[in-house]
């Protein structure tokens, strides 16, 4: 049987990918602060990108660094990318590359392509060819 939360949580699901997003907010944020990573996560792609409010740069890394710490590899890999763009963090490839890491140990293709150009170029990391080739083969090419 489905409780009063599972149904929440439905609704929240459905308001986001219906791109109703100040509704997916309000649905999601009990969620968020009760320590969901899924919830966490999904609040901070809407803060980063201002959908349904104003962009909060602030919010967005820290919704998104406690879905991450949690374990959330996509929340890793987007963390991973703030860091790597400078998108609401300052500009850091070394800590873009630990966060890429922790997403690629858990098989996230994006996060085993993404370190691999990044060893390829030395970008954040010591320039290593043969890791550069191992985390591409390990991402399927």
């Amino acid at each position: 049987m489905m409780t009063n939360e599972d149904m929440d949580y439905n609704s929240a699901m459905e308001a986001f990918a219906a791109k109703h997003f100040s509704t997916a907010m309000q649905l999601f944020l009990p969620f968020a602060e009760k320590g969901d990573a899924d919830a966490q996560h999904r609040i901070a792609i809407m803060q980063q990108n201002g959908l349904g409010m104003a962009r909060n740069c602030e919010e967005a890394v820290h919704w998104m660094k406690a879905a991450a710490e949690q374990g959330l590899a996509i929340a890793q890999h987007g963390l991973g990318f703030m860091y790597l763009e400078g998108d609401c963090v300052e500009q850091n490839a070394s800590e873009a590359a630990k966060w890429f890491q922790l997403a690629a140990d858990q098989g996230l293709a994006g996060s085993l392509t993404t370190l691999a150009q990044m060893y390829e170029q030395g970008n954040g990391v010591e320039q290593d060819m043969d890791k550069a080739k191992q985390l591409y083969e390990q991402a399927g090419f």
